[in-house]
């Protein structure tokens, strides 16, 4: 039996080790609570225990005030970042809870800073104390840290109005919605239109006078219709009727009835005009102008 107590004894010391290595605590965590102008040494700093919480009174945050959180994290009893590390603040009387996270270092220092700006509506108006709670966790089988380590009184700025808050969206049926469509593009005026194209009209004779006076003639005309009807005619005609579409696309037609027209004219276009400047080609070559 003294065997068997002997032996109990360092091995429940050193079970003892191995669970205070598997969890997650803090160390060397001060509490300040400074305001706006507030001198080194000024406002609120006290010391947070990891094993009780602070209770000598509650934490007092006005407006103007920043609460800010050191500490160092520790896994077991070495320094350690964790996963997650947390200063929770919950409204006793509804259990409404927030959240802000610390900013660590790899080597488990951090901290957080609050101020009343971050604390939504149901938290700033809270008549009762809230509950400051600190989280550590990480991967691993290290146990959690999740404990209340001081409470906070927010103070309220009684010259400042309270905020009004809207009344949260509901996912209901909506009013119905009628939408209201622009009015279809309109063709310039008239007159406009008339003036450029009496404006492109009388560059007509000036063109036919360039040509006659480059040595272009109709001698051919009947011969060229001989040799190749079906390619000068329909050359002819797409030209014409290319024409017709660009009126038309002014007068009632829109860019979708257009399209496909003008691709058709244009394809018997391209085909046509081959065979036509075929057909001039050996005139040409024949020695005939």
């Amino acid at each position: 039996m003294r065997v068997i107590r002997t032996l109990a004894v360092p091995l429940l010391a050193a079970a003892g080790v191995v669970d205070a290595a598997s969890k997650w605590g803090f160390e060397d965590a001060t509490l300040t609570v400074q305001g706006k102008g507030t001198g080194v040494g000024g406002g609120v700093k006290e010391k947070l225990s990891p094993t009780s919480p602070f209770t000598p009174y509650a934490v007092t945050l006005t407006s103007a005030d920043t609460l800010k959180i050191v500490l160092t994290t520790i896994d077991g009893k070495t320094g350690k970042q964790p996963h997650q590390a947390f200063l929770t603040l919950r409204e006793p009387a509804t259990g409404l809870e927030e959240s802000f996270p610390f900013s660590i270092k790899d080597n488990g220092k951090g901290k957080v800073e609050v101020t009343q700006k971050d604390l939504p509506h149901q938290l700033l108006t809270s008549s009762k104390p809230l509950k400051a709670s600190l989280i550590l966790a990480s991967f691993g089988a290290s146990t959690p840290y999740d404990s209340h380590v001081f409470d906070l009184a927010v103070a309220q700025d009684t010259s400042v109005p309270a905020p009004v808050l809207s009344a949260p969206e509901r996912y209901v049926s909506k009013p119905e919605i009628n939408h209201i469509f622009n009015a279809e593009p309109k063709s310039p005026p008239k007159v406009i239109s008339l003036f450029f194209l009496l404006a492109v009209l009388s560059t007509l004779p000036a063109l036919f006078g360039l040509w006659v006076g480059l040595g272009g003639n109709f001698d051919h005309a009947g011969k060229a219709f001989s040799e190749s009807p079906v390619s000068h005619s329909l050359f002819l005609g797409s030209v014409l009727s290319m024409e017709g579409v660009f009126f038309l696309y002014y007068w009632s037609w829109n860019l979708f009835q257009t399209l496909p027209v003008a691709l058709v004219i244009g394809l018997v276009a391209f085909v046509s005009g081959s065979r036509a400047l075929t057909e001039v080609q050996e005139r040409r070559l024949a020695g005939e102008r």
